[in-house]
């Protein structure tokens, strides 16, 4: 399996910002841009964020972290988390993965 970045790009909409682009398994990716505002609520699977593009800050749980081209973000299932404050070419690819509930850290 493989998709490019312009693949992905060209299977969004002004309506929908975001397109599952793969999946195997429990693993899913998509492709996220939101649009000024970024209203995703919290998802039953654990997920990694790495950012294609653009900065801004990116709230998880309690915590505020910036971000930029390259970095990775990790989401354990069920947690409140946003964007913001990002810039107008933010692109994200999105990895869900595991079981409904997320994975159970090992000790």
């Amino acid at each position: 399996m493989k998709i490019t970045l312009q693949e992905a790009i060209s299977q969004l909409t002004p309506e929908q910002r975001f397109a599952q682009v793969m999946q195997h398994g429990t693993m899913s990716v998509e492709l996220y841009v939101p649009d000024k505002v970024d209203p995703q609520q919290p998802h039953a699977q654990d997920e990694l964020y790495v950012i294609v593009s653009g900065t801004g800050q990116f709230r998880n749980g309690g915590e505020v972290y910036p971000f930029g081209p390259g970095d990775v973000l990790f989401v354990p299932a069920g947690r409140e988390h946003r964007f913001f404050d990002f810039s107008d070419d933010f692109q994200t690819w999105v990895i869900f993965y595991g079981p409904e509930g997320g994975e159970k850290p090992q000790l």
